[in-house]
């Protein structure tokens, strides 16, 4: 179930009135909504809703082990086994053809024969994020930052809550337990904000990504040979707007529809091609991820607490399995091995030069290096194999054919989806608070009008989100 759709605008409408109407009796409500985010997920496949109710469970009661474990051995050791659980999880539907493809190949190189097991298996939606959602729980219980919950409901509902389920923001067990615990009060919804939200993601999905990938991106990707040099250029430019529109679109959407049924969710994206390094580029960029590899894989590794070489090796391996989280392809391998050198060179330069103070024009040029130096891996991350993405980078020799994709609209499109990580914050605050102050009735009919003329405006038919396949 897509969010720009009538299926999901008649879901949510059910949703939000009858998770309303019963909101004086907690426990019903929790019920209803963990129902609702099972038949939300189930909509898609409801097989795998039994593997979203077996992670659910057993990090419910990896939880209750850790929580009531009477030394630090017996709860290092649940913790190790609640890691193997999930991971196990993750890599069977994950990457278990990839490593037996991998190894496959690896053994005709040496000149062997090898008859691996190959079997086909079907990714569920959003399986990367609820595991590592659920993973955050069971880490926090240990680390005796959270108490552990008896409530195998709230463990349900935190993990399969439908708004972020598929595609994130990964939202931390201490943010949104808490919420669901406690009575929640209708007329503390911050309707205003969620509106704004939804409808700038869905004119960042249905307008910005969606004609992006369909006028340019798509076509260049899938044929880079027979494009030209500039075509190539725009193309990767256009790839950066449409996976960030996409991506921050969904987000966007997913804390709305939250703050409509009353949690709150933190951003997770904060105008990323802004950044003037590499580092702050993650700092800006899917946040919840980046803070997730920070907290739960970097720091358990000793994180910069140890030698200038052990930090740089931390900072390459977190980045490199943060790049295999978003698939089972060497494409993704090397996309996060290209990220991870990237911060490691950066971290051994300010250990060996301290922070340049730079002048406003060595602010600019940084900012356009680090956003060459992401687009760069985006080739990487969007071209259908790794071979791909480098047959791609070769095919910038075409300089003789002529450009027929770069049209005025796909232009306005980039300069938009480039120009509003450069808006100014005041006007935007301004514009936040001139429509909270409108009665709900003049918020309602904006809101109606904006639908219809994103139905008129946009394409027809609505693409997957790029983040479903991870």
């Amino acid at each position: 179930m897509l969010f720009p759709t009538v299926e999901f605008a008649i879901f949510m409408l059910i949703v939000f009135i009858v998770s309303w109407a019963i909101h004086p009796w907690p426990f019903l409500r929790k019920l209803f909504l963990t129902i609702a985010s099972y038949f939300f997920y189930g909509y898609w496949n409801w097989i795998f809703t039994a593997l979203l109710f077996s992670c659910s469970f057993g990090n419910y009661i990896f939880g209750i082990l850790i929580g009531r474990a009477a030394g630090n051995k017996t709860r290092r050791g649940w913790l190790v086994a609640s890691v193997v659980w999930n991971i196990g999880i993750l890599g069977f539907f994950k990457y278990y053809g990839f490593f037996m493809s991998s190894f496959t190949n690896l053994f005709t190189f040496l000149g062997l024969q090898a008859h691996l097991p190959i079997l086909e298996i079907i990714l569920p939606v959003g399986i990367s994020f609820f595991t590592f959602q659920a993973m955050s729980y069971v880490i926090d219980v240990y680390r005796r930052e959270i108490a552990y919950t008896t409530s195998l409901l709230d463990i349900l509902l935190y993990i399969s809550f439908f708004p972020q389920l598929v595609a994130g923001p990964i939202v931390r067990a201490h943010d949104f337990l808490p919420q669901i615990q406690r009575d929640v009060n209708p007329t503390g919804i911050d309707a205003s904000r969620a509106f704004l939200l939804i409808m700038g993601g869905l004119f960042k999905k249905v307008i910005i990504a969606n004609y992006i990938a369909t006028e340019l991106v798509d076509h260049v990707f899938a044929n880079p040979h027979i494009y030209s040099t500039w075509e190539l250029l725009f193309a990767v430019y256009g790839f950066a707007v449409e996976i960030y529109c996409d991506f921050s679109a969904y987000s966007d959407i997913a804390i709305g529809v939250a703050l409509l049924l009353g949690y709150s969710f933190q951003d997770n994206f904060n105008n990323p091609y802004r950044a003037q390094s590499i580092r702050e580029f993650w700092q800006r960029w899917h946040i919840s991820l980046s803070t997730w590899l920070r907290d739960y894989l970097y720091i358990s590794m000793g994180g910069s607490r140890i030698s200038r070489l052990a930090t740089y090796r931390n900072i390459a391996v977190t980045m490199l399995l943060g790049g295999l989280w978003h698939g089972a392809d060497w494409k993704f391998v090397f996309w996060g091995a290209l990220h991870g050198g990237g911060l490691a060179f950066e971290r051994f330069w300010r250990d060996k030069f301290g922070t340049l103070r730079k002048t406003p024009l060595g602010e600019v040029v940084s900012v356009i290096f680090v956003f060459h130096f992401v687009c760069l891996g985006w080739i990487f991350f969007n071209a259908s194999s790794f071979g791909a993405a480098v047959e791609y980078i070769k095919s910038f020799a075409n300089t003789s054919t002529p450009p027929t994709l770069i049209t005025p609209f796909v232009v306005g499109l980039l300069v938009i989806g480039i120009g509003m990580h450069f808006l100014p914050k005041a006007p935007i605050d301004g514009m936040f608070a001139g429509f909270s102050r409108l009665p709900l009735y003049a918020q309602g009919i904006i809101v109606g009008v904006f639908l219809v003329m994103l139905s008129a405006f946009g394409p027809e038919g609505i693409a997957q989100f790029i983040y479903f396949q991870f």
